[in-house]
This record gives structure tokens, C-alpha cells and sequence, in this order.
């Protein structure tokens, strides 16, 4: 049984891979990337072992823990991101416990982060090479140190299942796990900082990591290095004393799972009630533009966007502060804008196969460009207005007004029109609606990238004259080019939001069928 879930994982990542050609191109790159990536650690690690004791107990104690905590955290921030092997899949089959643990376990190292992993740790052996206990001790504890990264990943897993059926958990999780990833350069400058400021801050930060479950096992040959024998036995007994506890839990918690599959509990509204149906006119342009902002609240894919929006003004604080000149969030209303109207550049390719309800209903290409526009722009326009005004007033740079202004209602409406254009034209594989946002089917990234890229080459040849004026204005100070740049962004902006409704909406109804076709491929 252990052998056939082992080839049924192979087998479900080999027919992955027949889906098309892009699929199977992203997979090569990302194994390239990932040997790369794998080699720079092996080299690292061999030559690691040639330095101080002290300096690589150090550096492997906060290398492994990082490791270890990376399983044990993706599958919160990342859940369905590789469910090929679903637990809820095998409530129908009779598996013997033991051997459906131990296969589920194994299909954890099989793919590129699981054999990076496994390799990654093995090669320790060699770091320790100069110490021949310790080498030992390392291939011991490196096959530990992965047993418990896929433990503890599948058994957050499994817990999690129950939760993720309620969508309203999912949707609220999905979204709230992007804060910490869009924080991640503050987070590291933070760990960086402690580094410099103190330079026992990483040894005292690998003697606390070595005393709990993330660093215990590669700690373990440290130990026996230095010859602290007694201490390396009590971590030794922490880290297997661990995956006991785990494998406990998990044992618990999928028992638990294959007898009581998940379910979606239903809630009662009152009839009547049409939510944003009922706020915009009863016209085709009203239907699409309420279904379109619904999407926008309750889309954890859509509210991805609007969770970062907030987290924008740090992120821009983080990056001028190390000058100690905060211009850049003077800026903050413009890179708003932008990023806000992109960001419906691939709206038919997350409506899926819904996408047949305008279809059917004989909703015109205009109607629908301009219902999609207007569902952005309700909340789009005051975001833009308060990002602009706020920090230019904070700075005391209200000057500048016109100026900003001028490029970010440019950008918001030279950027939406041209974003109706690119989703009626091209369309790519994106998260399936109830997906993690982070979820995209393999293959994706080339093609996605191509589209982004040129995308935002066009948009800013788009937005040239606004820019222009704007470094005019810069340059020479003149009161005249900051009004002109205002002028030039509520034209322009306003003759490309609606050429480009009219040219998105014309291909739409030229492309309508081969619209539905593409994204009902795109799964």
C-alpha cells in the first residue's frame, strides 16, 4: 500500500505535467531553479566546514531552524497549494492507518522543495566531515530533521482540513496570509538589524534555537564536535521525543478526518436582500459593475489586492528609511493607482467558467468593460485621492499637489482602460475561484510573466506624458507644468479609460466564445 501511494503521487504529478507544454516548461524551470539553488547550498556547506566550530555550529543551527519552520508555516499561509495527496480524498478507502501515515509521509519528500530539503541536509554530513562522530551523527540526524518537516507539515495538513471547509475560514485565511508575506522585507531588516547592532545577537539566537524542536537535530553533531556528548543526547531526545508527539497528533487528527468528512455550514438570510444589486441601477452595466465589486469583498483572490493597499504606506516607509528622507511616500498615491488598476488586468480569467453568465445573457462588451471599470474605480478613486493628499500634507510638500494628482489619477484611468483592453485579449491560468490565491497550475509563471511584463512596458509608454511633465515639473519647479500635469492626467486618463472600454468591449464581442473556451481550459 505504501508502494502504490507512492506511485499514485508520481503518477498524479507525471499527468500534471501532460496538461500542455507551458505546464511542463514551468516545472523545468523550476527544477533548474531549484538545482541551482541546491547547488549554492552544497557548495556552501562543504566549504562551511572549513571555518570555526563556533561560526558553523551557528550558522547550521540558524539555517536548519529556518528550514524547519519554512514546512511547518507554508501550509498555514499556503493551504491547497499542492493537495495531490489529500487526506479527505481517502475517506472512502479502506487504508490501513500505519500504512497510510507512512505513505503519505514518503509523498511529502517527492517533489522539488521535499529532495532540496532531503539533499540539503544530507549534504551536513560533509560540513562535519572533519569530525567523524559528528559526520555520523549528521546523517542520522539529517533523515530526522526531515521526518520532521513532513510530520509537522502533514499534520498541520490535516488539522487544518475541518477549518478549510468553511469557506468563510478560507476566504479570511487566504487573505490575512498575504500581510505577512508582503512583509517580509521589513521582518528580515528587523532580523538584520539585530545582527549588526550586536554581534552575539546570532549565537545567542542559535543557543535558543538548539534547545527547541526547529534546531535540536542540527545541533545534534555541534555537540558531538565540541565533545558536549550529554548535551547532544538530550537534544537527540527533544527532536525524536517531538516527532513522537507529532506523529501522535497527526495520527489523531486524520482518524478523526477520514471518519468525519469536512462540511459547509449553511447560513440563513432573509429573502429580498441584493446586497450591492440593489445599490447600483437595474441596467446591464449596474448587474456586471455589483457582481463585479461582490467579487472584489468577497473574493479572497480580488481581496488580495485590497489587503496589500494598506500595507503600501510601510512598505514605502521601510525602503526610504534607511536614507532617512521619506520622499518616496509622497509617491505612495501614484504606485496606488498603478497597482490598483492592473489590477483587473486578468478579470475573465478569474471569473473561470462563470464567465458563460455574461455570455448567456447577452450582456454587450461595453457593458461588461464598463461595469468592471466602475466596480474599481467606487473605491479605487477615494484610496488614490487620500494616498495622494495625506502624505504630501504630512510632509508639508502640499505644493506639489497639482503634480501628484495629475499622475495618479492618470495612472488610475489610463490603467484601467488599458487593463479592460488586455483581459478582453489575453487570458492565463490563475487560482480556480475557492483557491488559495497562492495556488496556480504549473506552467503558469512564463507565460503570466510575458503578459505582466509587457503589460506594464504599454501601460507606462501610456503614461509618458504625465511622466514627463511631472520630471519637468521637478526639474524647474514651475506651478505651470504641475497644473498642466493635472490637465494632462484627467485627459488623457479619462480618453484612455474610455477608448479603452470601446476597444476591450469590441473584442469582447468579437472574441466571446473563444473567451469562455480559454478559460474553461485554464483549470
Amino acid at each position: 500500500m505504501v508502494a502504490h501511494l507512492l506511485r499514485l503521487k508520481l503518477l498524479l504529478l507525471r499527468n500534471s505535467l501532460r496538461r500542455s507544454t507551458w505546464q511542463l516548461v514551468g516545472v523545468i524551470l523550476g527544477g533548474l531553479y531549484g538545482l541551482g539553488l541546491l547547488g549554492l547550498i552544497v557548495a556552501g556547506l562543504i566549504v562551511l566546514g572549513t571555518v570555526d566550530l563556533e561560526l558553523v555550529r551557528t550558522i547550521v543551527v540558524l539555517g536548519g531552524a529556518a528550514a524547519v519552520l519554512g514546512w511547518l508555516v507554508i501550509p498555514l499561509v499556503a493551504s491547497g497549494v499542492d493537495m495531490t495527496l489529500d487526506p479527505a480524498r481517502f475517506v472512502t478507502f479502506a487504508v490501513p492507518m500505519r500504512q497510510l501515515m507512512t505513505g503519505l509521509a514518503l509523498s511529502g519528500v517527492i517533489g522539488i522543495p521535499g529532495i532540496v530539503t532531503l539533499i540539503a541536509f544530507l549534504t551536513l554530513t560533509l560540513t562535519w566531515i572533519r569530525y567523524p562522530l559528528a559526520a555520523v551523527a549528521a546523517l542520522i540526524c539529517a533523515v530526522c530533521a526531515v521526518l520532521l518537516c513532513v510530520v509537522g507539515s502533514r499534520l498541520i495538513t490535516t488539522a487544518g482540513t475541518a477549518l478549510a471547509s468553511s469557506r468563510r475560514f478560507k476566504d479570511l485565511s487566504s487573505t490575512i496570509a498575504i500581510i505577512p508575506l508582503v512583509l517580509l522585507g521589513p521582518i528580515f531588516a528587523g532580523i538584520t538589524a539585530g545582527f549588526q547592532s550586536s554581534p552575539e545577537f546570532a549565537g545567542d539566537l542559535a543557543d535558543i534555537l538548539g534547545w527547541t524542536p526547529l534546531g535540536v537535530f542540527v545541533a545534534v553533531p555541534a555537540d558531538l564536535a565540541a565533545g558536549a556528548w550529554l548535551t547532544a543526547l538530550a537534544r537527540f531526545a527533544i527532536g525524536v521525543g517531538t516527532i513522537a508527539v507529532l506523529a501522535y497528533l497527526w495520527h489523531r487528527s486524520l482518524s478523526h478526518a477520514l471518519v468525519t468528512p469536512p462540511y459547509n455550514a449553511v447560513t440563513r438570510k432573509g429573502a429580498g436582500n441584493l446586497g450591492l444589486f440593489s445599490r447600483f441601477p437595474a441596467t446591464p452595466t449596474g448587474a456586471v459593475a455589483a457582481r463585479a465589486l461582490t467579487y472584489w469583498i468577497r473574493d479572497p483572490r480580488y481581496a488580495a489586492s485590497i489587503v496589500v493597499v494598506p500595507l503600501l504606506p510601510i512598505l514605502l516607509w521601510f525602503i526610504s528609511g534607511d536614507s532617512g528622507d521619506l520622499f518616496l511616500l509622497n509617491y505612495l498615491g501614484p504606485i496606488t493607482a498603478f497597482l490598483l488598476a492592473w489590477s483587473i488586468s486578468a478579470d475573465i480569467s478569474y471569473d473561470n467558467t462563470s464567465f458563460w453568465l455574461h455570455l448567456s445573457a447577452g450582456v454587450s462588451g461595453r457593458n461588461d468593460r464598463a461595469g468592471r471599470a466602475i466596480a474599481l474605480l467606487v473605491f479605487a478613486v477615494p484610496v488614490v485621492l487620500a494616498f495622494t493628499v495625506v502624505p504630501l500634507w504630512l510632509s508639508g510638500s502640499l505644493a506639489d499637489l497639482p503634480m501628484m494628482l495629475g499622475l495618479s489619477l492618470g495612472a488610475l484611468l489610463t490603467g484601467t482602460g488599458f487593463s479592460s483592453v488586455l483581459s478582453a485579449r489575453y487570458t492565463y491560468n490563475v487560482p480556480l475561484p475557492g483557491e488559495s490565491p497562492f495556488k496556480t497550475p504549473p506552467g503558469t509563471g512564463f507565460s503570466m510573466l510575458a503578459i505582466q511584463v509587457l503589460g506594464w512596458v504599454g501601460l507606462l509608454v501610456l503614461l509618458a506624458p504625465e511622466i514627463g511633465l511631472a520630471i519637468a515639473y521637478l526639474l524647474t519647479g514651475s506651478a505651470v507644468l504641475g497644473w498642466l500635469t493635472l490637465l494632462a492626467g484627467l485627459a488623457l486618463g479619462s480618453a484612455v479609460l474610455v477608448g479603452g472600454i470601446r476597444l476591450g468591449g469590441a473584442w469582447y464581442d468579437r472574441r466571446g466564445p473563444e473567451l469562455l473556451q480559454a478559460v474553461s481550459v485554464n483549470k
